[in-house]
């Protein structure tokens, strides 16, 4: 579309994996030179499993994300996984790949687009994030501003803090800010 337009120097573009108003994609380093004595604030993080061990100790939990298994500055023996980030106490959660699975999150600030309730259990097509091919799940409102969405096969990569979005067909239903998500069998 861009090269139909007569942009053809932006139809060249390769497309972004990282934050786009980075542009060394350093988001260390873009936090550290934009929150004063953010480093001393966070400094001395714990690394604990996913069972609440402690593995260790991190630079503090802004420079972390969830699904991030390369630069964690540690060596573990086994590829590890930011599977949780706890501000309140400056934790990082580690697990394996099957930690970052889930079935379901809740989302709130429900900004609702095509209808103005959801019918309990509607079946929507949900993306977490940009980019996401999106799931097949089910939505069960659980107030006028938060909605739970249970995923009918699990979901890799859910981040609280993140946008979902719902889709029905080309349609978007809504979407809101992801809370949490769990996994239960």
């Amino acid at each position: 579309m861009a090269m139909d337009m007569g942009f053809e120097s932006l139809s060249k573009k390769a497309e972004s994996y990282e934050i786009c108003f980075v542009p060394d994609n350093d988001y260390r380093g873009f936090l550290k030179r934009r929150v004063e004595g953010l480093e001393e604030r966070v400094a001395g993080g714990v690394f604990l499993d996913t069972e609440g061990n402690t593995l260790g100790h991190h630079d503090g939990y802004p420079f972390y994300t969830i699904g991030q298994r390369k630069g964690l500055g540690k060596a573990f023996g086994a590829p590890k996984f930011v599977t949780e980030i706890i501000p309140e106490t400056n934790t990082v959660v580690l697990g394996d790949v099957d930690d970052l699975l889930k079935n379901s999150i809740q989302v709130s600030k429900l900004n609702l687009m095509k209808y103005s309730e959801i019918p309990d259990g509607f079946e929507a097509v949900t993306h977490i994030r940009y980019n996401d091919p999106g799931a097949l799940s089910n939505l069960y409102p659980l107030s006028a501003n938060n909605i739970e969405v249970s995923f009918q096969a699990n979901v890799k990569g859910v981040a609280p803090g993140q946008s979902a979005v719902f889709y029905e067909g080309n349609d978007v239903l809504g979407g809101g800010i992801i809370q949490n998500g769990s996994l239960s069998f």
